[in-house]
């Protein structure tokens, strides 16, 4: 009877619960504490910290071999599946039409993405702190952080470091959430009262003939100059033909609704599965954080910057604002510059102007991860 006792003792969760591991599920539980009181990302960071508490509790073994969460992990996310199909969504939800009316704000989206190779040297450049050694592929995964886009910064970090996955996906989708907090202030220094109150000039319309041929033409040059990023772009591409040709309906509806949030939540408890005591209270996990910081903050910098190079050259005047919007975090990115804009000037309204540079920069982290993969992947 006794022995009995004992064994069921030893059987619960208090007696085998470490340190490291309470400490884990305090960080689920603060990630679920973002998503429902302060409602940043819920969409991901509520499955994300669900499946933090769930990988780290102990015996359960929900994410080891034989578990749930481990076999989702494997069939979605280490494949890159969950990341494709979730791009192929955001392809579907995307309006083309002021990239397509502005093509200039290609270059602001390109630009935001200075962040993500600036942050390539500086993570090579932090092993020379002690518990920090990260190979190239490992700089690279962080590094995109940078370009804040979630899917695109599980894919790389899937296929070139997934011991790191579970604070690189945490990293990027918290800074995204914090759009909203971390620009406004870079984005005020940058640029002066004048130039934030600058008013443009209405887009064109755009035919559904151009905005049909737009993803045709992005996938023809990705197959020309840039096949390593073909998975991301590609499917990017054929969720936006679906939305654009207006004959596949069904499909389209599909792909922006039940196919996205199935995938999301399936990605979100993946990736949680990798948020165990083991592989994220290290030091490495400090230095990703911090990293991503600098990444998303020199994204942000750089976009504005080259707006205010480019109003300086172009006949019409451009508000440096929207070149914050080329980080990958749409449409949030393009709501905070309309937010910005009309501190300054109440009868401003930026937010279509800022889609431009928005979309742009999906496509941008896109090329980016394909530029890095082709180089170290």
């Amino acid at each position: 009877m006794l022995e009995g006792f004992v064994q069921l003792w030893q059987n619960t969760g208090v007696y085998n619960f470490t340190i490291p591991q309470l400490a884990m599920i305090a960080v689920g539980l603060s990630l679920l504490f973002l998503a429902i009181a302060k409602e940043f990302e819920p969409l991901l960071l509520l499955p994300i910290g669900f499946g933090c508490i769930l990988s780290n509790i102990p015996i359960a073994g929900i994410a080891e071999v034989g578990g749930l969460l481990h076999y989702v992990y494997k069939i979605g996310i280490d494949t890159g599946v969950f990341p494709l199909l979730i791009f192929m969504g955001v392809g579907a939800m995307t309006d083309f039409g002021a990239l397509i009316a502005n093509p200039k704000t290609l270059f602001l989206g390109a630009a935001a993405q200075f962040g993500i190779f600036a942050t390539l040297l500086g993570a090579m450049a932090l092993n020379v702190i002690p518990g920090i050694e990260w190979t190239l592929k490992d700089a690279s995964a962080i590094a995109i952080i940078g370009g804040a886009d979630g899917p695109t910064a599980i894919f790389l970090a899937g296929k070139l470091a997934p011991d790191l996955l579970g604070a690189i996906a945490v990293a990027a989708y918290s800074y995204m959430a914090l759009v909203p907090i971390i620009q406004p202030p870079i984005m005020r220094l940058l640029t002066s009262e004048h130039e934030r109150a600058i008013k443009m000039t209405q887009l064109r319309h755009v035919s559904q003939k151009e905005k049909i041929a737009f993803p045709l033409v992005v996938m023809a040059l990705c197959i020309m100059l840039l096949p390593s990023a073909a998975p991301l772009i590609g499917m990017f591409c054929f969720g936006n033909l679906m939305k654009e040709s207006g004959v596949v309906n069904r499909l389209s509806e599909t792909t922006q609704n039940s196919l996205i949030n199935i995938t999301t939540i399936f990605l979100g408890l993946g990736v949680g599965s990798k948020l165990s005591a083991e592989q994220f209270l290290n030091w490495e996990t400090i230095g990703i954080l911090l990293l991503g910081a600098v990444a998303f903050s020199i994204g942000t910098a750089s976009g504005v910057l080259m707006a205010k190079l480019m109003s300086r050259m172009s006949k019409t005047k451009i508000n440096p604002l929207i070149g914050a919007a080329g980080v990958s975090a749409v449409p949030m990115a393009a709501r905070v510059v309309n937010k910005v804009g009309l501190e300054s000037n109440p009868h401003n309204f930026l937010l279509m102007h800022a889609m431009g540079p928005n979309v742009a920069g999906v496509i941008g982290s896109a090329v980016a991860a394909g530029v890095l993969l082709a180089l170290v992947g």
